[in-house]
């Protein structure tokens, strides 16, 4: 017997003021942009904005450091971790262009580790605002060395910046690499042991 499938229902949450609030707001831009919003494709073109512009931005109602502490678990483990090629998607808060590439982060626990998705989840909490790469490298970092105070915290990330893509200088092949240790990664041993972790493919 083949069940009938249910029709996909998509549901959004977005706060109705502010939403209502941009849209309006986009709809000027685009006004004076030259175009005109009432034509077909532009229509619901603010309104999509507005909602786009709150998921894109939507870490500033997330608490990165409460995300770590609900899932840290007592472990006697002292040896690297590294949670490497996590997706990063970020707003550069100069041009609000986008930024994204990758985020390598790494700690050596001091008798507490947390839930291997936390540690993506906290990228995601700190990416998903207006930032700057430095900035951002710092905040995952410093997060993590406040909730676990580990023996030491890694974080290096690569990312493309559209910012230097498709205006101002224009070089397509630009990638920018960031970096912020602490602790025993501070230490060049340690530190080279972590890029190379995070250099090499599995084979």
């Amino acid at each position: 017997m083949i069940k009938e499938m249910k029709s996909y229902e998509k549901i959004e949450q977005y706060d109705t003021e502010i939403t209502e609030a941009l849209a309006d707001n986009y709809k000027v831009i685009i006004e004076n942009l030259g175009e005109d919003v009432t034509r077909e494709g532009l229509e619901k073109t603010p309104e999509r904005v507005a909602k786009a512009m709150q998921y894109l931005t939507h870490g500033y109602g997330l608490d990165p450091l409460e995300i770590l502490k609900s899932a840290m678990f007592t472990e006697d483990h002292q040896q690297m971790i590294v949670v490497k090629d996590i997706e990063v998607y970020s707003m550069c808060e100069h041009h609000m262009l986008p930024f994204f590439g990758k985020a390598h982060v790494a700690y050596i626990p001091n008798g507490k580790i947390v839930g291997l998705s936390k540690i993506p989840r906290v990228v995601d909490a700190f990416a998903r605002r207006m930032q700057v790469q430095e900035r951002l490298t710092d905040q995952i970092k410093n997060c993590i060395q406040d909730a676990l105070n580990p023996l030491g915290v890694a974080v290096v990330i690569e990312a493309q910046h559209m910012c230097m893509q498709m205006r101002g200088i224009q070089k397509q092949n630009s990638v920018t690499t960031t970096s912020s240790f602490t602790g025993a990664f501070e230490k060049d041993k340690t530190r080279k042991e972590f890029i190379s972790l995070v250099s090499n493919k599995l084979s």
